[in-house]
């Protein structure tokens, strides 16, 4: 097939998609969109996730070229694969329905509930200066500040607070005589949700070198969530702050303000308006990925599975000819062949995978009206014969010239 039929070919595919196939992959688009965002969050997920989607890769291709062992080994990998995803990607899978919950559950609230609230410049550097107090007096503390993420479910224990923020509260929180003051004290939006918590405890010892129990819960809520965990080290007096899976330190009480001004800037913006360009700058990566795949599976799915009726021109031939006679003319030389199956079996076929043979054998000489017999076809096996037409050939036959027939034999 030359290049212009190969560019009909995708023509035809894109016009073959319609309303609901472009609804159907942009559906598909969001949710792949929605995991891939999940599991940035780890990049062992998806180191793992992109090793699967590289042996789909390898399973079309040899689906392609018909390697029949490879595609025997593959399928059998697939049989086992979905049950191996859900066990892998377990957490990630979970964070994927419960940001789905959450979205529906927030759609549902009232406009000025919906967005997570950010804090005025005058509490910020409040946050910061306490914490910064007690880096100095070497008290220990563990802040979490919830982003847009659910953290309730990877929280233990705990006190309900429900109090303002303010240095005072923070302070008697913290205070190495109050109850709270090993475990976490969570703060969302203006308030101090909940003290005395404890965190999931990370595994990554390569980022926790010479670290206490309060870095590594600080951390470890990081890896599960977009929460920003402010911890106070009293063993160094330090500040070091964990998000997105890695913790750094804090040198001064302006560095954490600015930390925490970026953090609420990005997950209570404030404005309400976002420009075209700048919903497709964030995480172009993961949405053009996501496209791909979509389009792909829905190819591959869809597309490439549903049946198609095609008819192609093809050149009448001829196979035996008694040997006193030629074929001087054949009308109509072209006949339009129609064949159905999905369009997987098409791929690139063009007419010139399409035979036509007629057994002349029996003519004789003059004009003969020949019928095309479905067995006087040869076309690939995943695709079945819908109609010849014309369905008869007229053949002019005349004799060959005495000089034109070959001589016999006569050895033994």
């Amino acid at each position: 097939m030359n290049l212009v039929d190969r560019l009909k070919h995708a023509a035809l595919a894109l016009g073959d998609v319609g309303w609901s196939g472009l609804l159907d992959i942009v559906v598909v688009t969001l949710v792949i969109y929605a995991f891939l965002i999940a599991l940035k969050r780890t990049r062992r997920s998806g180191l793992i996730f992109m090793g699967v989607v590289i042996v789909a890769a390898i399973y079309l291709a040899a689906q392609k070229l018909n390697l029949v062992l490879t595609i025997a080994l593959l399928q059998g990998f697939f049989a086992v694969i979905l049950v191996a995803l859900v066990v892998i990607f377990q957490e990630d899978l979970r964070y994927f329905f419960e940001r789905v919950g959450l979205w529906w559950v927030e759609r549902r609230l009232p406009r000025y509930r919906r967005t997570t609230a950010g804090l005025p410049r005058s509490e910020v550097e409040t946050l910061a200066r306490t914490l910064g107090d007690l880096a100095r007096a070497r008290i220990g503390a563990l802040v979490v500040i919830r982003g847009k993420d659910s953290i309730a479910r990877h929280l233990e224990g705990g006190e309900e607070v429900g109090g303002r923020l303010s240095e005072p509260l923070l302070k008697s929180i913290f205070d190495p005589h109050s109850i709270g003051h090993d475990g976490a004290v969570i703060i969302d939006g203006h308030l101090i949700d909940k003290l005395g918590c404890h965190l999931p405890l990370s595994k990554n010892l390569e980022k926790l070198p010479r670290s206490g129990t309060r870095h590594a819960a600080g951390l470890g809520l990081s890896e599960r969530t977009d929460a920003l965990c402010l911890i106070v080290s009293e063993e160094r007096g330090t500040i070091s702050v964990a998000r997105a899976g890695s913790i750094l330190g804090v040198s001064t009480p302006a560095q954490l303000v600015d930390i925490l001004t970026a953090f609420y800037d990005e997950i209570a913006p404030r404005t309400e308006t976002t420009s075209f360009r700048r919903i497709l700058q964030v995480n172009y990566r993961e949405k053009a990925v996501a496209l791909a795949l979509a389009v792909g599976l829905w190819v591959v799915v869809v597309q490439r599975s549903q049946t198609v009726q095609k008819t192609f021109d093809v050149a009448v031939s001829y196979g035996l000819v008694p040997s006193t006679l030629s074929v001087a003319k054949i009308v109509p030389d072209v006949v339009k062949v129609t064949v159905v199956g999905q369009r997987s079996a098409f791929g690139f076929r063009g007419s010139e995978d399409i035979k036509l043979v007629l057994d002349l054998s029996g003519v004789g000489k003059g004009m003969n009206r020949v019928l095309i017999e479905p067995g006087d076809l040869t076309f690939p096996r995943e695709l079945k014969l819908d109609d010849i037409a014309p369905r008869h050939v007229t053949i002019s036959v005349e004799e060959k010239r005495l000089e034109d027939i070959p001589a016999k034999s006569n050895e033994p």
